[in-house]
């Protein structure tokens, strides 16, 4: 049996010495298949190292590949722990919905009301923007600004505060962007609700609950544990590790900074599916805030960057061709993990990984493993057609801008382009992206030369229109709206 597969209750030997397992239908699962398809898949996209965990009719199947640390050739194993970036979101989400159901938040009500200090450059905004848009991504706040409140216990306070006068991607309840702010402003009210900082909120009411021992916020706890280390480089080669292990600031705890082991990643996700019930049947939320998290509160215009079809509160949702599904995509500093939910077959699969070509790996696995244990057919690869439309680029020329980056542009004898420049707090993040735009649609676009790390080969380009007429372009998700 090969050494880095965990077993107990999430596997077991076969009757007949076979490696593989039987969920509680009896369906025999082929776990040494699996284990090889993620070998090769790790190796070929150069991903150092990766752990998948499966969840079928109620038993976890951990399997792991590759190394945690390039340098030190530190095995990866299905106990270590990786940084999950944006899956983050999903568990402030769920203490938020905590809140909301012992009645201290009213969803619907201003944030103002729980955080007198919380505002935005306009004061009819301010007043519109509340905890269900926070959730939704539909609040206008930005996501990409980077304020490194130091470590201590007020880092949230701080953040929230000097995050006072960013400017909103758009109008609040007018469109989807997605937040990083947003969800920062969800732990501030956590914190002050529960009157603990959030780190300690979410292990006293989520984590211990769940019995989620792999799972932490902060570095001097992840080093108790195996812990994978990040990797960066060119595309299609083998990435070297990072310059630090956790390059992102304590603030960023609600939106990005959990760390966690991919079997208790997809222990989580039962208790959703359960109907809010942990293991030992303990009900950690309600049937009906699971059912809420999990319903439309809007839909994507890109559908496309994280296979999304809409938002719920918290939960990316998908719709495998009528089959729904929810779950959530995270990325930190060259670390990259996916979750996926099919309730209809009581399966949900986690992937973490730690550099390389990630975003391949969980193509080609998913589409595979969500195909033979749910019966999803998941969309092929996003890319241009084999024969392009004709599309009159003109009316899409111009400045798009949101808080740190400005896009531009233009038309290149009949050919769109996009030059993506980094300005105010991430001017330093990376140098300008030059991007060919190729059509799918009249406003959809495939881009050039951004990299596995955000699509399996091109980056989804979506220009749309705001409410009141505004243009705008979506690019990872954010609404960058036209200024010139």
């Amino acid at each position: 049996m090969p050494k880095n597969v965990s077993w107990g209750e999430r596997g077991n030997w076969g009757a007949t010495g076979t490696w593989g397992a039987r969920d509680s239908a009896g369906r025999k699962l082929d776990l040494a298949h699996w284990q090889a398809r993620l070998d090769a898949l790790r190796a070929e996209h150069h991903v150092p190292g990766a752990s998948l965990a499966l969840l079928v009719d109620g038993t976890v199947h951990e399997l792991a590949s590759g190394v945690l640390h390039r340098g030190t050739g530190v095995e990866a194993t299905t106990d270590s722990v990786f940084q999950m970036g944006s899956i983050a979101k999903v568990y402030t989400a769920t203490l938020i919905m905590q809140l909301a159901e012992a009645g201290e938040l009213d969803l619907d009500a201003p944030v103002v009301d729980v955080l007198p200090e919380f505002s935005v450059a306009d004061p009819e905004a301010t007043r519109a923007i509340t905890t269900r848009r926070l959730l939704s991504h539909t609040s206008g706040l930005t996501c990409d600004f980077t304020y490194d409140s130091g470590r201590g216990d007020d880092c949230l306070a701080r953040y929230v505060e000097a995050a006072k006068d960013v400017a909103l991607d758009c109008p609040p309840g007018t469109a989807i962007s997605y937040s990083s702010v947003g969800y920062n402003v969800l732990g501030r009210i956590i914190e002050v609700l529960t009157g603990k900082v959030w780190d300690q909120a979410l292990d006293d009411l989520l984590l211990t609950p769940l019995g989620l021992t792999h799972t932490m916020t902060l570095p001097e706890q992840a080093l108790r544990f195996r812990a994978a280390m990040g990797h960066l480089g060119e595309p299609g080669q083998a990435p070297d590790p990072a310059p630090e292990w956790d390059m992102m600031p304590r603030s960023a705890g609600p939106y990005g900074r959990v760390v966690a082991s991919a079997g208790d990643l997809v222990r989580l996700a039962r208790m959703h599916l359960a109907g809010g019930v942990a293991e030992d049947g303990t009900r950690v939320l309600s049937a009906e805030s699971v059912a809420l998290m999990q319903r439309r509160a809007v839909d994507c215009p890109d559908k496309w960057t994280v296979s999304s079809d809409g938002w719920g509160l918290g939960w990316t949702l998908y719709d495998w061709n009528g089959v729904a599904g929810y779950g959530h995509d995270g990325a930190s500093i060259g670390q990259y993990g996916y979750l996926r939910v099919v309730p209809s077959a009581g399966v949900a699969v986690a992937l973490l990984t730690n550099g390389g070509g990630a975003r391949e790996v969980y193509a080609a696995l998913y589409r595979e493993l969500l195909a033979e244990l749910a019966g999803v057919t998941m969309p092929e690869p996003f890319g241009p057609p084999a024969r392009p439309p004709a599309v009159d680029f003109a009316p899409l020329v111009g400045t798009y801008r949101r808080e740190g980056v400005v896009i531009t542009v233009t038309e290149r004898d009949g050919a769109g382009h996009a030059r993506y420049a980094f300005v105010d707090g991430m001017k330093d993040f990376s140098e300008p992206l030059e991007i060919d735009l190729l059509p799918v649609t009249e406003t959809v676009f495939a881009g050039t030369g951004v990299g596995a790390a955000f699509s399996e080969d091109y980056m989804p380009v979506v220009f749309s229109t705001l409410p009141d007429g505004t243009g705008c372009v979506y690019i990872g998700m954010r609404c960058g709206p036209k200024v010139a």
